[in-house]
């Protein structure tokens, strides 16, 4: 009698775990929106920011840093006014952080530092080139025609189109 009655005190005991862990996770939220973006709450601070295009894992360290916020904690875990100060930094386009940790330095029309995200950065990119084609700079060129623009080789490497196989010299 005394060992089902310990076995009964225990499953009480393991019932009542999961009931108050359910009650700690009220306010925890599974998806957080920035960026016009769902992040999974789930993940830490720097690696649901690291989801959004234009910020990596490492910003995303330097980003909770600056605000405070612990880069261990979930990102659902945050109060909404954290959040908020979250969504207001991410979304601002000009950091309070050092120059090499930006991804559009030097801005060719006003010459800021600029860390670009979601869209702003895919029709950033795209203005760079069309810029590029413009001004017939080498990189354009190479844009325009479709060839590789960083100086990779493209004898032997990166055929595609109608060419099929190896064209020999003739002996």
């Amino acid at each position: 009698m005394g060992k089902a009655s310990a076995n009964n005190v225990k499953s009480d005991k393991e019932a009542a775990k999961p009931a108050a862990k359910k009650d700690e996770n009220k306010d925890f939220q599974y998806i957080v929106r920035i960026a016009n973006k769902d992040l999974n709450g789930e993940r830490p601070i720097p690696l649901a920011l690291s989801d959004l295009k234009g910020i990596g894992l490492r910003l995303g360290y330097a980003i909770a840093e600056r605000l405070n916020l612990q880069p261990t904690k979930k990102i659902g875990e945050l109060k909404e006014d954290e959040i908020e100060k979250l969504k207001e930094y991410v979304e601002n386009k000009e950091y309070d952080l050092p120059d090499w940790l930006l991804n559009h330095r030097r801005e060719p029309v006003t010459g800021k530092n600029l860390n670009l995200v979601t869209t702003d950065l895919d029709v950033q990119v795209q203005e760079d080139i069309n810029l590029m084609k413009k001004i017939r700079s080498y990189k354009g060129i190479r844009h325009e025609k479709g060839k590789k623009v960083r100086g990779q080789r493209t004898r032997s490497n990166g055929r595609r189109g109608l060419s099929i196989g190896v064209v020999r010299k003739k002996e």
